[in-house]
């Protein structure tokens, strides 16, 4: 109430000024688009209403996701000497995390391929120059 506006920043020379807008996204520190989500929420029909909260929360939760993944196919495609991320990096992310893939485990990633694995059963087994002087020609149980 005790602030005076200069006209120069008014509309139509008195009243309050005019603000800049500010994105909702900006106001919840994040990158991902609030206003995008919510009015997906609302033409998407899951709901009747659609609370303000909510569309910040899910974009929260996705840009999390997003960067979650992100982090780990860049470390992937690093530890492949590469520095494009393609979908080998994304599938080799995802299946190496234990919670990335509950999460996306009904989920195929296009040209992502498999995780290298040989089963324990089918690698050939050791020879007997390589083993200590108890074990004498038997096979050893080892678990």
């Amino acid at each position: 109430m005790g602030e005076q506006i200069p006209a120069t920043k008014s509309v139509g020379g008195r009243g309050k000024a005019k603000s800049k807008a500010v994105s909702r996204s900006s106001k919840a520190g994040l990158q991902f688009p609030v206003g995008r989500i919510a009015r997906f929420l609302k033409k998407g029909r899951y709901a009747e209403r659609v609370g303000s909260g909510s569309p910040v929360y899910l974009s929260a939760v996705l840009e999390y996701l997003a960067a979650e993944v992100l982090e780990l196919a860049g470390n992937a495609a690093r530890d492949n000497k590469k520095n494009r991320i393609i979908p080998r990096h994304i599938q080799l992310a995802v299946r190496n995390d234990e919670e990335l893939s509950k999460l996306l485990g009904s989920v195929t990633i296009a040209n992502g391929g498999v995780l290298p694995n040989i089963h324990q059963n089918l690698l050939p087994k050791k020879t007997g120059a390589g083993k200590g002087k108890g074990e004498g020609g038997s096979v050893s149980q080892e678990f």
